[in-house]
């Protein structure tokens, strides 16, 4: 690795010259350290490429029209010259912050594995004398698979704006399982409801970095969401009784979307503290009345209503880190807390509908690995912390950067 001679360090502004000296004497005690040695010598060079510029405001314009459009300044910046951080480093500061240095276009398809599992126990009686059950006891179990096929595209625009839209292809398949058919708790219903592989609701989002990160502030980025009731919505889809179990109802069919249209406003922060990236993020979700022909879930009625879905927020936290010149990891802590959902009939007052709040925390733990300066892969782990969390999730991505 290439450093400046010693006449070219006694040009350099004295924050350089210290952190050369501190690199140089990490480099003699610390060598099996090296991933953070990377991550320290790509902050060497970003302040070499910038340091000397502070005499004249106008060589500072001049120094930043020389560097390629659609980058940075922080982690994930493309410099002019031939000091180019690791993959891994640039790979693990663009899935903090959503920005991306390898290019202005990228595509990223992925495919999202997500189960959930529910189980419940209800009574339907009265306790007597204190310690006497009379009536039916049931038990049910939800089991729930979802794929989903997605495909998100990026563009930069200039070194601040981004764009991106994204479209998902939905499979789902849930297993509903019912004891208590006939008053009898030995007595099991079983049934399968099956969705061919339909569209989602498809997204669209704008970001913006208005402010870059410096020494004791971090790189901060505002975005804006838009999603569109393109799948198919679950507000008049019927419910069935099983034959022979009265304890079990399912649907006719599974929805691949909410119905509605929303809005998502929200901040990201992202800082580098040496060896790592930290990032943090929050935004709220607002989503739209709708009026739908269609309300009712009971068969052979009809009910015209509008639906106020409720409103949510979700915040999180996280840390990662370089491996080596290719890999790096990240570990997260994300909660979503929406609002209950509200119900109209036409011609009647708002009802709410009981147990739709939640509040589902996940813990995230993903991997990033470049595997060449344009292509990179992305799985990531999620698993649900509280009950209103799938039980687990595993995605892969796989960004290109054009």
């Amino acid at each position: 690795m290439l450093f400046p001679t010693a006449t070219h360090a006694q040009q350099q502004p004295a924050e350089v010259r210290d952190l050369q000296a501190e690199l140089q004497m990490l480099k003699q005690r610390y060598e099996a350290q090296q991933n953070a040695l990377m991550i320290l010598e790509q902050r060497l060079r970003q302040m070499e490429a910038r340091g000397s510029t502070s005499a004249s405001p106008t060589q500072q314009v001049a120094r930043a029209s020389d560097q390629p459009q659609g980058t940075g300044s922080g982690y994930g910046s493309e410099l002019k010259d031939s000091s180019r951080p690791p993959d891994s480093v640039q790979n693990l500061y663009s899935e903090a912050s959503g920005f991306f240095g390898g290019g202005r276009f990228s595509i990223e398809p992925g495919i999202t594995y997500t189960y959930y599992d529910s189980r419940q126990l209800f009574l339907n009686g009265f306790l007597a004398l204190d310690a006497i059950f009379l009536g039916n006891l049931g038990i049910d179990q939800i089991n729930s698979d979802t794929l989903t096929f997605d495909l998100t595209a990026r563009y930069n625009w200039g070194d601040r704006w981004q764009l991106d839209v994204n479209a998902p292809w939905i499979y789902r398949q849930t297993d509903y399982q019912s004891a208590g058919a006939g008053g009898a708790s030995n007595q099991i219903s079983e049934a399968t409801v099956t969705r061919d592989p339909r569209l989602g609701d498809i997204s669209a989002g704008i970001s913006y970095k208005f402010l870059d990160e410096a020494p004791g502030r971090p790189d901060a980025v505002v975005s804006l969401r838009v999603k569109g009731p393109t799948g198919e919505h679950p507000y008049g889809i019927k419910v069935d009784p099983v034959p022979g179990n009265n304890n079990l109802n399912i649907p006719e069919s599974l929805p691949t979307g909410n119905g509605i249209w929303s809005v998502t406003p929200g901040i990201a922060l992202i800082k580098t503290l040496d060896p790592a990236v930290v990032f943090g993020n929050l935004s709220y979700t607002y989503n739209f009345e709708e009026d739908f022909n269609d309300i009712s879930a009971q068969r052979g009625a009809k009910v015209p209503g509008t639906v106020d879905l409720g409103d949510w927020f979700q915040f999180g936290l996280g840390v990662a880190f370089a491996l080596n010149e290719k890999a790096s990891l990240s570990m997260s802590f994300s909660e979503l807390i929406s609002r209950e959902t509200r119900i109209r009939p036409r011609g009647q007052s708002w009802q709410t509908v009981s147990g739709s709040d939640a509040n589902a925390a996940y813990f995230n733990i993903g991997m990033t690995y470049a595997a060449n300066r344009d292509f990179t892969i992305v799985p990531n782990l999620s698993i649900g912390l509280t009950p209103d969390a799938p039980d687990f999730s595993f995605s892969l991505k796989f960004p290109y950067y054009f």
